[in-house]
């Protein structure tokens, strides 16, 4: 073994190590700081030397792989459904059938029944090879490089684990992790997901494994199958995978009969509230896997096994009014004001309703009674209207035509079903919103302004767009004040005073030196989110190359597609937003690629380079590697194209042309090797 290949494999045994300290036992040894730079260690030999990269090398949890369409594969057990049931008197059934079947004494075991999605997990000789989605329970869709980038899903197993093991599990989406994706969508425009299971499902369907990684998923085992597997019941079973690298059950507990179910059914529909997590019910199982045998499976469901599921706690209360809020992009968002009630241990005054189809779908009408729920436990959502208590002339509540602030009539594009208002650079709610999204932490990060001090600088007439914050001076801002209400109807007086005042200045100064791609995401350019302003700003370099590109060159770059094209050019084609992007360049803004794009090495000088395929990393960062070692990239094949590199799945046309004009293909280890040459 060479001495790289065994610095790869130190480093790829320190680094699970702590992922195992971290994820499965809640107790890690190093910092995340310490644990990152170990990684990036890793990462950059991986990519130096990239046939030394190991199946189960934790740098798979970064992802980068892209899918554009996911193979099915067969379950080698059927992935069966639990029978759901509500009430006490079928769990009695249940007993009484399952004890009647055994004729002796029976041991359940209560777990958490998790709101997430299904999941199949192959592990080979220790190795996992292969993650497959529940489907139809016969088959279901392999979503393997997007579950590798889950740290509580153990890539390589350690001990005495058998040739082949299949661990069953949910994919959920921690609350924590739900409500920052759902900012974050919110920020560029986009419907938030309704719930952290839609949410669940939506990321392990993503084509690129990158982004599933920044989701904040995770895993929970719940069951085991395989030939001569240990232990002969339920729970001490899950105690040896837990031994062999998987985390055990947070919430587990044998039980001898109903009444023992029953208790902990009761503990957990009230301490549920208390889980990072969401969860919907419980799941007894018979503990001993002989019975389990003897009591047996229907077509679609084990006997053995069933689910309680918690009735989602509803409440009827009173339509006050309805609100219609203008978002950051302009969308129209109506909202109920209730009559205030306590629903899962917060009280309820507001709730939103989505959208107009909403509205008509629901047949909200003024002054109705509307059932309310919590939403995976977080947001109240309306889920139905009393009609019981409606009045009898009760009339449909009416939408708005035009922008409740400026009064614009409203617009709705083809295949969306919001409302919004165009008038975008002169909508007061738009013009904040757009102010509250430069500042942000993400994007120019001028942390000592905030929502409070830019509505103070919009009312005082100070600032209309972002550029108008860099002519802001300690005269103008000094001694501003306004009195402010919170939602709780308490007052208090925003001042301006001489350090507030320093520290909005200094964080102006200091913003001249964020880097281009989170300025150009800065500008609020509507479908333009964090990644999409990075590969951009990669991929053109300068904003003035972006607001001159076409469209065809625009939908090149990964993740754009036509309608994040067409709002760049919609962008660019305003003259009063490229009037604000003149005024941020000369207050000394960078709007360029800086010592990132670089050149490292001249070893492609004079290459024109065509990219086709699927690769280990995402396209565009081989088109940066490119770029960097004096490469040119190119979209079409011609007899100038020096070399067609290509990665799994290359289209069979180009490949054709590409013989058929002589044009050298290599692959993604002979271009990396060509750049060790020399």
């Amino acid at each position: 073994m060479s001495d790289i290949q065994q610095e790869i494999a130190r480093l790829s045994e320190e680094i699970n190590r702590h992922n195992y300290y971290y994820y499965m036992l809640d107790d890690p040894k190093i910092s995340d700081y310490d644990f990152d730079q170990l990684l990036q260690k890793l990462i950059d030999l991986e990519r130096q030397y990239p046939e030394y990269v190991r199946p189960d090398s934790p740098t798979q949890r970064v992802g980068g792989t892209v899918t554009k369409q996911f193979a099915s594969a067969a379950h080698i057990y059927p992935m069966l459904s639990l029978g759901n049931t509500y009430s006490e008197g079928d769990l009695l059934e249940f007993d009484t059938r399952v004890r009647g079947l055994l004729n002796g004494p029976v041991e359940y075991v209560c777990e958490l029944k998790y709101d997430g999605v299904a999941i199949s997990l192959i592990y080979e000789h220790g190795v996992l090879v292969r993650a497959v989605t529940r489907g139809d329970g016969t088959r279901g869709d392999v979503v393997t490089a997007n579950v590798k980038t889950i740290g509580s899903v153990p890539l390589s197993l350690t001990g005495d684990y058998p040739d082949l093991l299949e661990a069953r599990g949910e994919i959920i989406m921690p609350y924590d992790s739900f409500n920052a994706l759902n900012a974050d969508r919110e920020e560029i425009g986009e419907q938030p997901f309704a719930n952290p299971r839609n949410a669940a499902s939506g990321s392990l369907k993503l084509q690129n494994s990158a982004d599933v990684a920044k989701r904040g998923l995770s895993f929970k085992l719940y069951y085991a199958l395989g030939e001569n597997l240990p232990e002969n019941n339920h729970f001490a079973r899950l105690r040896k995978l837990h031994e062999w690298g998987f985390r055990f059950p947070d919430v587990m507990e044998k039980v001898t009969d109903l009444s023992g179910v029953m208790d902990f059914i009761r503990v957990w529909d009230e301490k549920r509230k208390e889980l990072p997590y969401p969860i919907d019910g419980i799941v007894i199982k018979v503990n001993d896997f002989a019975q389990q045998q003897q009591v047996g499976s229907t077509a679609k469901s084990p006997r053995w096994a069933i689910a309680y599921k918690f009735k989602a706690e509803r409440v009827s209360t009173p339509l006050l009014s309805v609100d219609f809020q203008v978002g950051r992009t302009g969308i129209i968002t109506p909202v109920a004001n209730l009559k205030p009630v306590s629903l899962a241990g917060t009280v309820v005054k507001r709730a939103t309703l989505n959208n107009r189809d909403f509205i008509r779908d629901m047949d909200i009408r003024e002054g109705d009674c509307l059932f309310v729920e919590k939403g995976g436990e977080i947001i109240p959502k309306i889920v139905g209207v009393d009609v019981e208590r409606r009045q009898p002339d009760a009339v449909p509540v009416p939408f708005v035509t035009v922008c409740p602030v400026c009064g614009t009539p409203l617009q709705q594009n083809e295949g969306e079903a919001g409302v919004f208002c165009p008038n975008e650079l002169h909508c007061a709610p738009q013009i904040r919103g757009k102010l509250e999204h430069f500042i942000a932490r993400k994007a120019m990060n001028i942390d000592s302004l905030g929502e409070g001090k830019i509505e103070v600088l919009y009312a005082q007439g100070l600032v209309s767009n972002a550029a108008d914050l860099y002519d802001l001076t300690y005269d103008r801002l000094f001694g501003l004040e306004k009195v402010m209400e919170d939602e709780n109807g308490k007052t208090k007086t925003l001042s301006f005073k001489e350090k507030t005042t320093i520290n909005i200045l200094k964080g102006l100064e200091q913003s001249k030196s964020v880097p281009f791609e989170r300025v150009l995401y800065a500008l609020g350019i509507r479908f333009v989110g964090e990644v999409t302003a990075k590969k951009l700003a990669r991929r053109f370099k300068t904003i003035d190359a972006i607001a001159n590109a076409t469209k065809e060159e625009l939908v090149e770059v990964e993740d754009v597609g036509e309608r994040v094209a067409e709002s760049i050019i919609q962008y660019f084609n305003n003259t009063e937003n490229l009037e604000m992007v003149m005024r941020l360049k000369a207050a000394g803004l960078r709007f360029e690629m800086g010592e990132e794009s670089r050149a490292a090495s001249d070893r492609l000088a004079g290459m024109s380079i065509i990219v086709s395929g699927v690769f280990s990393v995402p396209r565009d960062e081989i088109k940066l590697i490119i770029e960097q070692n004096g490469g040119k990239n190119v979209s079409s094949i011609s007899k100038n194209t020096t070399y067609v590199l290509a990665g799994d799945k290359m289209g069979l046309e180009k490949r054709k042309k590409a013989e058929a004009l002589g044009i050298p293909i290599i692959s993604e280890e002979e271009f990396m090797e060509m750049l060790r040459e020399r």
